[in-house]
């Protein structure tokens, strides 16, 4: 069974950095699209950043320039590098990755961004 487990959340204040993983029961992160998503208070998931197979990077307009995601060689570790961060940041971030067409996710880590 695919289980993710995302880490590295926490209260920081506007300006500041973070950087979150996600740890894999398997090598899938090497083989596998794999990304991040978060979700506000209040609000709808939303997209962040995802790595392609061929690790091309994608990362939604909001956060472009300012986040960083990566992977480690041996395929279970998934990162995200988080700087500048702003009170809109806040929200509890989700890693993923996709296996046979099937969509797995981690239960979140949530960032605080507050001065």
């Amino acid at each position: 069974q695919v289980q993710l487990v995302e880490s590295g959340g926490g209260l920081v204040q506007p300006g500041e950095s973070l950087r979150l993983s996600c740890g894999a029961s398997g090598r899938m992160f090497s083989t596998s699209p794999v990304g991040w998503y978060r979700q506000a208070p209040g609000k709808e998931r939303e997209f962040v950043a995802r790595l392609t197979t061929t690790g091309t990077e994608y990362y939604a307009d909001s956060v472009k320039g300012r986040f960083t995601i990566s992977r480690d060689n041996a395929g279970k570790s998934l990162y995200l590098q988080m700087n500048s961060l702003k009170p809109e940041d806040t929200a509890v971030y989700y890693c993923y990755c996709v296996l046979s067409g099937v969509n797995y996710w981690g239960k979140g880590t949530l960032v605080t961004v507050s001065s």
